[in-house]
């Protein structure tokens, strides 16, 4: 296993789990500034519209990925500025 593989091991589980509370953080207020409630919807919750719980499952899945995805690529930027090799 390449020496920069073994490094971003670490790194990546931290930032993944740092990108999570971000993306949740992210999401709760893109809802609000939507004009929505503080709660977002869960897909159980019965006074909940089907529009409303699918838009707002999209919206957070988007936010989650794009958080994902840009800490991600910083991670293995990092890691390539310290290796000098790409994680991947």
């Amino acid at each position: 296993m390449k020496a920069s593989k073994i490094a971003y091991k670490p790194l990546g589980m931290a930032m993944g789990a740092l990108s999570g509370m971000l993306a949740g953080a992210a999401f709760k207020q893109v809802w609000k500034r939507l004009g929505h409630d503080d709660d977002t919807p869960n897909a159980t919750d019965e006074h909940r519209t089907w529009p409303e719980v699918l838009s707002a499952a999209a919206l957070q899945g988007a936010i989650f990925a794009g958080v994902k995805a840009a800490v991600d690529r910083g991670g293995a930027t990092a890691i390539r500025r310290l290796t000098v090799t790409w994680p991947g």
